[in-house]
């Protein structure tokens, strides 16, 4: 760690008052997972990629799977395989649902040049199903025991961009047991973000999911992890580290800036949302701007937040962050509810 980079964490950790004081046991420690949080069973696939050998697991075939839809499993061999992605894979709009389970072998990899996977129920070009594309509840896509790595969505700005890893608007989104490595976004700009994960919309406004999975190693404007509008995440049991808003000038931008720089781990904006984090560490990510861990602003002061049973430290927010609240800046409709957890 550079001089600069740990005098800074230092001025923080000096200048922030000391996070409160709670009874009993705090940090870390595994949740339980509602239903809906879980892994799909994937025992009966409808598709399966491969037929055995690492190079029958294609890029070609992984975008013609996710197009045709239904449940979509790997046999590339009993070996770790990295497929490396020369096209996006496009959910088709009238799938009722997409689930891509590695198994724990596979990675997507984007090769720094492209995003890895893309939902967008307001994409005629990915068949137009209803008047309400916004609220539709399907497609339902899950993404489980999977890695995507390097990614990257800079200069995709249909619908606000961001996502380098995975893109979602509309339907609902479940991502478990997965891990996100190296993604990035534009680096710049005040309404971008989600280097790994960006989401807009999610049917009767219910939760994306987020469980066991990890994210390192972001690169975005806001976002280096999670990035959404006025949509609800439950993350549960998961891992954030070394990610990092790039951007400079928040949002609105201020003059004579490029705008940006919020949410090192997650950046969340909106109206009338909710962010329930629990059993995770969010752990030395940063922001050149406010929230180094997490950025919070609900427009209409309706959302909320909760923290149970983790660990929130050495986050760095370079521009500001909430008094008593290290690594976080928030605005909702009330304080957030921290329990059983670490800020520092």
């Amino acid at each position: 760690m550079t001089r600069v980079v740990l005098a800074a964490l230092l001025a923080v950790t000096l200048l922030t008052p000391a996070a409160p004081s709670y009874a009993g046991e705090r940090g870390v420690r595994p949740v339980p997972v509602p239903r809906d949080g879980r892994a799909v069973d994937t025992s009966h696939p409808d598709r399966v990629v491969g037929r055995g050998t690492r190079a029958s697991c294609t890029s070609a075939a992984v975008v013609r799977a996710v197009r045709q839809g239904g449940v979509i499993t790997f046999d590339c061999g009993p070996a770790p395989v990295t497929i490396r992605m020369k096209q996006t894979a496009k959910v088709v709009n009238d799938s009722r649902r997409v689930v891509i389970d590695g198994g724990g072998l596979v990675t997507l990899d984007g090769g720094g040049k492209r995003r890895i996977l893309y939902q967008d129920t307001c994409d005629r070009r990915q068949h137009w199903t209803t008047s309400h594309c916004d609220d539709q509840a399907t497609p339902q896509l899950v993404v489980q025991h999977l890695t995507l790595a390097h990614g990257n969505a800079t200069g995709q700005r249909y619908d606000g961009g961001g996502g380098g890893a995975i893109f979602v608007r509309g339907g609902r989104l479940k991502i478990v047991d997965s891990t996100f490595l190296g993604n990035r976004c534009d680096r710049r700009g005040p309404d971008v973000g989600g280097a790994a994960v960006r989401v807009l919309d999610q049917h009767r406004d219910l939760p994306a999911y987020v469980v066991g999975s990890t994210f390192r190693g972001g690169r975005c404007s806001n976002g280096g992890a999670l990035s959404s509008i006025g949509v609800s995440w439950t993350v549960l049991n998961s891992t954030f580290v070394g990610n990092r808003a790039t951007g400079h000038g928040a949002n609105p931008a201020r003059d004579g800036t490029p705008g940006g720089g919020s949410g090192g781990a997650i950046y969340l904006d909106g109206n009338r949302f909710r962010l329930d984090l629990a059993g995770t560490l969010v752990e030395q990510n940063s922001a050149l701007e406010g929230g180094g861990a997490v950025f919070f602003v609900s427009n209409d002061r309706t959302g909320t937040m909760r923290i149970r049973w983790s660990t929130l430290r050495y986050n760095l927010s370079e521009g500001f962050e909430t008094r008593g609240l290290p690594g976080i800046f928030f605005l909702g409709a009330r304080r957030p509810s921290v329990t059983h957890s670490v800020l520092r």
